[in-house]
């Protein structure tokens, strides 16, 4: 009313802010005329005793919360009971069902730890070897560490890096296959029979796998009259088909390996030998690989297609490049043993040894 704002009767205000509100706005819409000033006179609305010397509205002070007074010290301190033992500072094991079940020997929490630590252990024997040497110590061994290291000390007197045979032999394989390793794979070949044999078993071991063709070889040796290329030519269809039912072999192998046979004695008279037919094509020493990882060594070779053109060519069976790659392999015109087996090298001294012969004068 006359300027000033009407203020809700239901307010739960105080009138004395209620007063203060409302000049505040009447004040705000009259500072914005020119002619207004704030000179109050006596007979405003405000009480005498909100009025200053100069007639001036002076707001009274604004409440204010009354301060909370100090608890006493003694309402702060817990009630300590005479009788409760006291209270230690270590810890105490929870007495949690759940958890005490898990640190049970049966239970899935032992078992998985236990099997972390054997992990770490086997590890640690997995490393032992890798160019690490434990630190020498004059004092005793005190706990299981200190005594592992003196073992691992102990254990590295020799070389630090040691040999091992190539990765395709495991502790599973065969111990026939093994020998075969060791002894045959890799080994250069010379003789005439021997490699008609090898060409026979890579190509018969399509399909198969080494051991169980290794496990026949006398077989495969009396059924071809240990490989004599000029006897098994003269076989016929009956006697094929005899050994077929008699050593349990495919009648397309053995017919593969009379045609063979029939060209080898072709070979024998255009170069003399099939030896030098076939040590011609890597210039009469073996090809020197260097491979580290087994899945590096390839399944065939530009090399081994070359071979296996000319012998397809010449009318030769069962010789595709990745037949005759793995014949090259078993009969030593490749070393494809990984440098870090002990055949790499030996496969290798032996072919040098071999060569050395072969160019001695008589």
């Amino acid at each position: 009313m006359n300027g000033r704002a009407v203020l809700h009767p239901n307010s739960n205000r105080t009138p004395l802010l209620e007063r203060r509100n409302s000049f505040d706005i009447a004040l705000l819409n009259t500072t914005s005329s020119p002619t207004h000033t704030n000179t109050m006179t006596p007979d405003s609305t405000f009480p005498p005793q909100l009025l200053n010397n100069n007639n001036r509205y002076t707001p009274p002070p604004s409440p204010t919360k009354p301060k909370p007074k100090p608890k006493s010290p003694l309402l702060n301190t817990k009630r300590i009971n005479p009788n409760s033992p006291p209270k230690s500072n270590s810890k105490t094991p929870s007495t949690d069902p759940q958890s005490s079940s898990d640190l049970a020997p049966g239970s899935i929490a032992a078992a998985r730890r236990e099997q972390v630590a054997i992990f770490h252990e086997q590890r640690k024997l997995r490393i032992a070897h890798y160019g690490r040497t434990a630190a020498k110590s004059s004092s005793p061994p005190n706990n299981n560490n200190d005594r592992y290291s003196s073992n691992l000390a102990a254990n590295n007197s020799g070389p630090v890096q040691q040999e091992k045979r190539c990765s395709f032999i495991t502790p599973n394989s065969d111990p026939i296959y093994v020998a075969y390793h060791d002894e045959e794979w890799g080994v250069p070949v010379h003789d005439d029979k021997l490699l008609f044999e090898l060409l026979v078993l890579t190509g018969a071991q399509v399909g198969s796998d080494w051991s169980s063709v290794l496990r026949k070889r006398q077989d495969y040796r009396d059924a071809f009259s240990g490989f004599d290329a000029e006897i098994v030519s003269k076989y016929s269809e009956k006697k094929m088909s005899w050994m077929s039912g008699e050593y349990g072999m495919e009648l397309s192998l053995i017919r593969g390996v009379v045609d063979n046979s029939k060209r080898i004695l072709e070979i024998k008279k255009e170069f003399g030998s099939f030896d030098k037919y076939l040590w011609g094509f890597v210039n009469e020493k073996p090809m020197v690989t260097q491979y580290k990882w087994l899945h590096k060594i390839p399944a065939k070779t530009s090399k081994s297609e070359t071979i296996s053109k000319d012998m397809v060519r010449r009318g030769f069976r069962l010789v595709g490049p990745t037949v005759i790659h793995s014949f090259m392999q078993a009969a030593g015109l490749t070393n494809d043993h990984l440098i870090t087996c002990p055949r790499h090298s030996q496969c290798l001294h032996s072919s040098i040894h071999a060569a050395t012969q072969n160019t001695t004068p008589l």
